[in-house]
């Protein structure tokens, strides 16, 4: 009985640092946390109304993640993403998506990619509502999902190690802007040219989408500094 109490604590434990996890993912997407300034646990716990304890374990979360870097002392500090850093991510990431959106158009079932749409529909309905961490997380379900069906598990891995580290400040902006829903509506477009066997299309939508997201990256870092 001592037993499950005590993983019932830690339960609990864990689902408050998963909660701050998620605070501090939003507050760094809506750029209220900035990068390159120094953040300490008990000045953010003091925000969310918390203890020091999971806002720490959280932010060592995100320092495992490259979104975060521990200074001694002093707290965390918000890494910074540099024009090289952002091409770098960007051309990594086209290496590894466009060829294999290519072979899933190929040799993957229709009704396989067709099952996505839901998730597609998912980031349109988000961004018109101006949900910001919801556009992402559907943006990120739909992305991996979609590549998970090349069956090449490590290949999705990658990517979502480099989706984390190439993530958007300043989205808000983005939405203020009214630019968000157009990049959503090509996830639609990519999956009707994947549906029609066409991997040449599907491949070109793609290259554009990566070049539409690295301009995004671009003036919110432009906007930032």
């Amino acid at each position: 009985m001592g037993d499950l109490k005590q993983r019932t604590l830690i339960t609990a434990r864990e689902r408050l640092r998963d909660q701050v996890a998620q605070a501090l993912h939003a507050a760094l997407i809506a750029g209220e946390l900035r990068p390159g300034q120094i953040y300490s646990a008990p000045g953010l716990a003091a925000d969310f109304g918390v203890s020091a304890t999971p806002v720490r374990e959280a932010m060592l979360d995100l320092a495992r993640e490259g979104l975060v870097e521990p200074v001694r002392n002093k707290g965390f500090r918000v890494t910074e993403l540099s024009e090289r850093d952002l091409d770098q991510y960007t051309e990594l990431r086209a290496l590894i998506e466009v060829p294999t959106i290519g072979r899933i158009t190929e040799k993957c079932s229709r009704d396989a990619i067709e099952d996505l749409r839901p998730l597609a529909e998912a980031i349109v309905e988000r961004a018109r509502e101006h949900d910001l961490i919801g556009y992402l997380e559907a943006d990120r379900r739909f992305h991996l999902a979609l590549l998970a069906l090349s069956g090449n598990e490590r290949l999705v891995e990658t990517v979502g190690d480099l989706r984390k580290r190439s993530r958007l400040y300043g989205l808000t902006a983005l939405d203020e802007r009214g630019e968000l829903i157009s990049s959503a509506e090509e996830h639609l477009e990519l999956l009707d040219h994947m549906v029609t066997g066409d991997p040449e299309a599907a491949m070109a939508c793609m290259t554009r989408h990566l070049g539409h997201v690295r301009s995004v990256w671009a003036q919110d870092h432009d906007e930032s500094v």
